[in-house]
Formats: C-alpha cells, structure tokens, sequence
C-alpha cells in the first residue's frame, strides 16, 4: 500500500485522507497503491444542506493533508445519512443514539451523500455524490439485536450496507459504492485523468 504510482511517467504518492478501513478496501478492490495519512483538520461548522457539508469537509481534509504533502495526490471523502424530518445524521454516540438512529430511519427512505475532494499541485476537484436507500419497517427486537451486534458504532447513521445491515435494505437508487464511503466511478474518472494506473496489480 506504501508503493508508489507512476503518473505522467514521474513517481507520484497518492494519500488517502482517511481512517476509514470501508475507504481502504474499495480503493485496495480498483487497484490503487496508496498510503493513509489521517487528516487532523477541525471539522466543526454549521452547514445544514448534506450536499454542501460533505463538499466542505472532504476539501478541509484535503487541504490539511496536501499542506504537508504538496508533490502528493490527496484523496479525502466524508459521508452523512439524511432523513427527511430529522436531518443530517453523523455517527452514533453511544448504543442507545444507534438505536434511536435506525427506528427512525425504519420504514423510511434515508438519502446518503458523500463528499470527495482530489487535492493535488494542480489544484482540487471536489464533488458530491446522493444515493436513495429504502429501508424495511424492523422490529425493536430486529433493531435492538442489529445495534447488539457493535456494527453501528462508526457508522453515519448507524448501519452498514455491506454488513449485516444489508438485510433491512429494499433497494437503493442510486451508487452502492457512495453508500459504502467512496463513490467509485466519478473518483476513477478524476484519478485517471491525472495519470494513476489501477490496471498494474493482478486482479
């Protein structure tokens, strides 16, 4: 993950702004090599729209990151789940948070946007991606065993479409991938106009 990428026929490091291990793996699964660097940027700010909120902190990560590394290509992204009437919904605090989060999302249609920023020496793309997800109407027992089970603990709205989760889902409309944490497409698109290869390591 440490190895370098060739771009343009010079040696670039692409940083993925990060913690996620979702983010982690779904750039791992297109064949990018990339190292992590954390951003430690403030995210603290009082946006409302979803859209414009994730625009905002993945070019805060971003930008944070590249500071201390200029000649790097910097990938930051940041996902929240909104529910009509509720609103924006981050992670949960605690167990019971989780399970105040998914009885409401319950029934309903929740909308997941996640924000992607590319920071490099040419400057910043950044861009904003929205995927419809219908949820079952669950149990208490269903919902009570599901934030038992410790997957809803970093999770934005506190579910996981590629854990267990997956089986209160009717459909989604919409990128799966973006509900995961990094919509893939339009990131390829950016990435591969700046030269990264993805096709180098052995599928």
């Amino acid at each position: 993950m440490t190895d370098n990428i060739k771009t343009n026929s010079k040696t670039a490091d692409v940083i993925l702004a990060s913690a996620s291990p979702r983010r982690r793996e779904l750039l791992e699964q297109i064949g990018v090599k990339f190292r992590i660097c954390v951003s430690d940027a403030d995210e603290s700010c009082d946006i409302k729209k979803p859209d414009e909120l994730v625009r905002f902190l993945s070019e805060k990560k971003a930008e944070s990151v590249f500071t201390e590394n200029p000649e790097s290509i910097v990938i930051a992204a940041d996902t929240v789940v909104y529910l009509e009437g509720e609103g924006i919904m981050g992670k949960p605090k605690d167990d019971a948070d989780a399970y105040r989060m998914i009885l409401k999302l319950s029934g309903k249609v929740n909308e997941v946007y996640t924000g992607v920023t590319v920071a490099d020496k040419d400057g910043k793309e950044t861009f904003a991606v929205k995927t419809e997800v219908h949820f079952k109407k669950l149990s208490e027992e269903e919902i009570r065993e599901y934030v038992s089970s410790g997957e809803c603990s970093d999770k934005a709205g506190a579910y996981a479409i590629q854990g267990r989760a997956c089986v209160f889902i009717e459909k989604i409309v919409g990128d799966y991938f973006n509900v995961v944490g990094l919509p893939l497409s339009p990131l390829y698109d950016i990435l591969k106009k700046k030269g990264v290869s993805f096709w180098a390591s052995t599928i």
